[in-house]
């Protein structure tokens, strides 16, 4: 039985940057934790349907986290800027640090 897709989710595709604002539990409290980065990868398939935020952390150490489209522990996605990308899986983004990880932004016409 399919899941109900999460209605805090907008329309994300490959390149955009991203928050991705979760839910986290800690013992008995709950608390929000916001993930930003660029979306890398997106992966379709009814409830397993995943999408991969990276961003760099301190010292240039790069984090990649995968996030469920349906999950319920998602609370919310903002979209901050759309990139122009002309591939699926933007891996080649994990060999580049600094300005050559840019990508260059939609701009609407």
């Amino acid at each position: 039985m399919a899941e109900k897709a999460n209605p805090q989710i907008p329309e994300i595709n490959p390149g955009d940057t991203v928050s991705v604002h979760v839910r986290i539990r800690e013992g008995d409290r709950e608390r929000i934790q916001e993930f930003r980065g660029t979306v890398i990868r997106l992966r379709k398939g009814g409830n397993m349907a995943n999408f991969t935020v990276r961003r760099t952390a301190s010292h240039g150490v790069g984090v990649e986290r995968t996030f469920l489209l349906r999950s319920p522990l998602i609370d919310k996605v903002e979209v901050h800027r759309k990139s122009r990308v002309r591939r699926a899986q933007l891996y080649y983004l994990r060999d580049r640090t600094g300005k050559r990880a840019r990508l260059e932004e939609k701009r609407k016409a």
